[in-house]
């Protein structure tokens, strides 16, 4: 067998089509010519067939979106909290994807977890002159309605309606094991930041969806100021977004 044959036998046992593998090579090429910076990334990752993502992002229409990496991000990132006690918490909430996500690592916790969820459902808020000019006011609205039929099966969760930081207040007492801040602009993300940091338990984990983003400077800007003066510093991920881990010293870029 030589090698153009044992390339094509194995392509067969990673369940790639003949078609599939002639389809990336051309869009591969083409995307060489047009959108030169971008980089694509091999077709038979493992994880694009964990039925139990491709199920979550099917749910929420995001099978054939753009988000499927940060998902499997957060799912991976959700491991990481099973010996560390505290409750779960996302700023800005969407549809909910990410909430049912973490929800279902709630399920299967040792720990009696409650996810705690902040949104206005009224979409984003007025951007300020650190958020550039690709969001809008009321960008990414989505109703209350839509996100507690998407999480109804869940009975740990709770929506608090209001614009960030109105109603943190509510959960001051209370010490968290992963935050979750998808809220794309400076203000409120800053506002998070500021607000759960302490509350965290160590080892616990932070995620900022936003953070790398260049739609999102203002949110990336509100991460790294904040931490600047902490041990901590934000882990990037190849796919957008970034985490830190509570009480673990992290060397800066």
């Amino acid at each position: 067998m030589n090698i153009s044959n044992t390339k094509a036998y194995v392509q067969l046992l990673l369940g790639l089509k003949p078609n599939e593998v002639l389809g990336f090579r051309l869009v591969t090429m083409l995307a060489k010519r047009l959108i030169p910076h971008y980089r694509f990334t091999w077709p038979e990752l493992a994880w694009f067939r964990d039925a139990r993502l491709t199920d979550t992002l099917t749910r929420f229409g995001e099978n054939h979106g753009f988000n499927a990496h940060r998902k499997h991000a957060l799912q991976q990132l959700l491991r990481l909290i099973d010996g560390v006690a505290g409750d779960t918490v996302e700023c800005g909430v969407y549809k909910g994807c990410s909430s049912f996500i973490m929800l279902s690592a709630n399920g299967k916790s040792s720990f009696a977890r409650t996810h705690h969820i902040f949104d206005s459902f009224e979409g984003l808020s007025g951007p300020t002159d650190k958020d550039g000019q690709y969001w809008t006011a009321n960008d990414l609205a989505v109703t209350e309605q839509m996100v507690r039929q998407n999480l109804h099966e869940f009975e740990n969760a709770i929506l608090y309606r209001g614009w960030i930081p109105d109603r943190f207040a509510e959960v001051a007492n209370q010490r968290f094991s992963f935050v979750h801040v998808d809220v794309d602009l400076y203000q409120p993300t800053l506002e998070s930041i500021m607000f759960f940091y302490d509350r965290i338990n160590p080892g616990g984990i932070f995620v900022c969806d936003d953070f790398g983003f260049l739609t999102c400077p203002g949110a990336t800007a509100a991460v790294k100021e904040f931490l600047r003066a902490k041990p901590e510093k934000m882990i990037s991920l190849a796919g957008g977004g970034g985490f830190f881990i509570k009480g673990c010293a992290t060397a800066g870029e």
